[in-house]
């Protein structure tokens, strides 16, 4: 596997560690800006890093009302990558805190270069 492919895979686990410590300051470093979400059909940009954590800190309410406790990332799948850029394809499961699956979904992110720094730059979730 390429370098790039393993530090767009990294910034990948990243997230998802920043995610699931519900780390917001660390969780808005794995990003690059603007980034952008499309989900429920629907498109949703943030602007900035403190944009990321005020937005991180109002999803962490509907988390726990689902039950959520972690993400587990199932697979994960370098679907293209150049210099700057890498697509990945991967599977997350939400899970409750006895690692019942409740929400298994596909997602695609693209994570970018960006003045040195790879960060996710946009998700396309079958998040339901």
């Amino acid at each position: 596997m390429s370098d790039v492919a393993e530090q767009a895979m990294a910034t990948a686990r990243a997230f998802i560690d920043a995610f699931n410590a519900q780390d917001h300051e660390r969780l808005a470093g794995t990003l690059n800006y603007p980034h952008v979400r499309l989900a429920k059909g629907a498109f949703e940009t943030i602007a900035t890093r403190e944009d990321c954590v005020a937005r991180s800190h109002q999803v962490a309410p509907a988390l726990a009302e689902e039950g959520w406790d972690h993400t587990v990332v199932m697979a994960m799948e370098v679907v293209h990558e150049g210099p700057d850029k890498v697509h990945l394809a991967i599977t997350n499961h939400r899970c409750h805190a006895d690692g019942t699956v409740y929400k298994p979904f596909d997602t695609l992110w693209v994570v970018t270069l960006q003045d040195g720094h790879w960060g996710v730059q946009f998700r396309s979730s079958y998040l339901r």
